[in-house]
């Protein structure tokens, strides 16, 4: 199969954003694209939560949502929206107003998957720079597994990616393919990001790809965060097939999906899982 990743680099108005994720969607599948990517945050990524609030939509008035399941139908390909940032339903007092959620959405434009990110980035990166997600966006409780042609597909985003558990959970289902949509922080993401992306792909004999943000995103708050970029696909057997670099842009690249059954063949610890006590 051919997919293409989207490096992205949003600011915070959907609108804007919008036009530029869907030329790089069509060129993808003008290079023969089955599956393209785009990553988290695609619509948004903001720290003014007070703007969030005004420009955030529900997922049944989200107009990036609607605009992406029709150029899906038009190009008849599969579309993995690595996340929106949309406003959630039946907010009760106290809770958070936002969903961080992933979309597959199927050649007929169709919505076959939805998974809302797990766990959260609560980090302080340093003296000056802490993030809380969980103050304004509400957690999923729910991994998600998608059947397709290509095989079931693995939804994860970004921060989920160092919780092994969650990967080994989603390839001991049947996920082939794992999905790791991102907006990595620049400091922890050359740190981090390749091994994170490796080390899930040999643990689960699957396909990771993880298309990221990258470079400065401005808001109106003043905080200009960075992103680092490097979208990956990484192949089963833990070698880094693509890596996009830091440019806003469109990489594709074909994946054997048989390497899956030849990595897990090779090495099966993910069907030697032991029950063991302590500590």
């Amino acid at each position: 199969m051919r997919v293409g990743l989207i490096q992205l680099s949003v600011g915070d108005d959907p609108a804007v954003n919008l036009p530029v994720t869907q030329g790089l969607i069509a060129q993808a599948a003008v290079e023969g694209a089955e599956l393209v990517l785009t990553p988290e945050a695609t619509n948004c990524l903001s720290s003014d939560r007070a703007h969030q609030a005004a420009i955030l939509r529900h997922e049944d008035d989200d107009p990036t949502l609607a605009a992406l399941c029709r150029q899906a139908a038009e190009l008849g390909i599969w579309l993995l929206v690595g996340s929106l940032a949309l406003k959630a339903q039946d907010t009760a007092q106290g809770d958070a107003p936002f969903v961080n959620r992933s979309f597959l959405i199927g050649p007929d434009g169709a919505i076959n998957a939805r998974y809302d990110k797990i766990h959260m980035f609560d980090v302080q990166i340093s003296e000056t720079e802490t993030y809380r997600e969980s103050s304004a966006y509400r957690p999923g409780n729910r991994a998600v597994m998608a059947n397709t042609p290509f095989g079931g597909i693995g939804m994860t985003i970004c921060y989920d990616v160092r919780f092994p558990h969650l990967y080994r959970r989603l390839a001991q289902a049947g996920a082939r393919i794992l999905t790791v949509p991102a907006a990595f922080n620049d400091t922890t993401g050359a740190a981090h990001w390749e091994i994170l992306l490796r080390a899930r792909a040999i643990e689960c004999g699957a396909f990771v790809l993880a298309p990221a943000q990258c470079g400065l995103h401005a808001d109106r708050t003043g905080r200009n965060r960075r992103s680092h970029g490097h979208s990956m696909a990484v192949g089963p057997w833990g070698e880094v097939l693509l890596d996009a670099g830091t440019d806003i842009g469109v990489s594709v690249i074909d994946l054997d999906l048989q390497a899956v059954d030849r990595a897990r063949a090779r090495v099966p610890a993910l069907f030697h899982d032991r029950d063991f006590e302590g500590p």
